[in-house]
């Protein structure tokens, strides 16, 4: 890595391009949240126990600008991270107007759901570049994608079929789906049907359980009776609040697996990940953040690594230079997962692995052997063009 790190500056030093400025020029991340976000609410369960304790992944972004600052000596920039807390009143396209008023191109979204659509609408005619780096929601990279918006966090789509890949190549090949009452558990569920219908599964039922302590629904809240019968391999959870999950392995019927929101998770990131340089960047996150590195963390990361790896290439700053290169088929995006990522024109994804894991090791990592695509393997974890909602020139 220090040699393909040395050879990169010495030939970018002698580069005689007039693009690069001889002073430093300051080019600013944008870094968007918002002042009670819900997503970041700890919710504790009745005992007082935190069952999500969800950390905003500014860190991640923090330390891709900390990472890139000896290749911005090099270029002649100098990257910047500017972190704004939107108040609740205000409208995150206009903070974004005034923000690119003053210069700033490049924005990172940490913000509700609601709110990336709304910039994804509004500003899909800006020259600008938007990066999703928290929702994995398919609509975003369907029906709602836009020209300015990218997303470095996988899709649930992505995430699902590589937890598929894993069950078809155990022949695990039948699964028993409990859904929960949230909406997210219900997008969660039908994320994961649609990926077994893809890779030949059988979901052999979809059973309801709830939250209560109403004996009248005992056959929704006692795992093992909603476990019992089905002849399935495996059980896939889909539990966004993690009450009714924690309880569910090693306490089901008949001994079998449990994936999804618990035992086995398909994520972007693990911090016990062990090869492709892995170690060194959950080593400087951990020493930056003080905690480990999580799946939106290095989505943050990624999204202003593949910026800096664009502005390398394409020796330009310009934003629509950049997305265009980002969109054009030559980045080569180191994703210390393994393969090389890179944005599909379609719904500008970041193609890359995922990973499946426990709570202290990571199993497998997907696409496995075997699964094969036309063009590139990665995608076959997602949406592939010829399935796609997103209509984007």
């Amino acid at each position: 890595m220090i040699t393909r790190l040395a050879v990169l500056l010495a030939l970018l030093t002698a580069l005689p391009s007039p693009v690069f400025a001889a002073e430093a020029v300051t080019f600013d991340f944008a870094y968007l949240m918002r002042d009670g976000d819900p997503a970041y609410v700890q919710r504790r369960a009745y005992t007082g126990l935190t069952l999500r304790d969800r950390q905003r992944p500014v860190e991640g972004a923090r330390l891709g600008v900390k990472d890139s600052k000896v290749i911005g000596r090099s270029l002649g920039l100098r990257f910047g991270l500017r972190e704004e807390i939107l108040a609740e009143e205000t409208s995150s396209v206009e903070r974004i107007e005034a923000l690119a008023a003053e210069g700033v191109r490049v924005f990172l979204l940490d913000l509700p759901l609601a709110d990336v659509i709304e910039a994804g609408r509004a500003l899909a005619a800006r020259d600008l570049l938007l990066f999703n780096i928290r929702h994995p929601d398919d609509t975003l990279r369907g029906a709602e994608c836009a020209p300015v918006l990218f997303h470095t966090l996988p899709s649930q789509a992505m995430l699902m079929d590589g937890l598929a890949q894993f069950l078809f190549k155990k022949n695990w090949r039948k699964a028993l789906v409990l859904e929960g009452e949230a909406p997210a558990d219900k997008t969660l569920s039908t994320a994961f049907q649609a990926a077994a219908r893809k890779f030949g599964l059988t979901v052999t039922d979809v059973r309801p359980f709830v939250l209560s302590n109403d004996p009248r629904q005992r056959d929704q809240t006692n795992l093992p009776i909603l476990t019992s019968g089905g002849g399935y391999d495996v059980v896939f959870l889909a539990d966004s609040l993690g009450e009714v999950g924690r309880y569910l392995p090693y306490n089901t019927m008949d001994p079998r697996p449990v994936v999804g929101s618990e035992g086995l998770v398909p994520d972007a990131w693990h911090w016990t990940w062990e090869r492709h340089g892995a170690p060194q960047l959950n080593q400087r996150f951990d020493k930056l953040a003080g905690r480990r590195m999580t799946g939106e963390d290095w989505a943050a990361w990624a999204a202003v690594k593949v910026v800096v790896e664009a502005i390398t290439r394409s020796k330009n700053w310009d934003v629509l230079t950049l997305r265009a290169f980002l969109r054009g088929g030559d980045l080569t995006f180191d994703t210390y997962k393994g393969l090389a990522g890179s944005f599909r024109p379609w719904d500008n994804q970041l193609r890359q692995p995922i990973q499946m894991h426990t709570d202290n090791a990571v199993i497998a990592s997907a696409p496995l052997e075997g699964f094969l695509h036309q063009t590139n393997t990665l995608d076959s974890l997602g949406t592939d063009k010829p399935e796609t909602d997103c209509q984007m020139p």
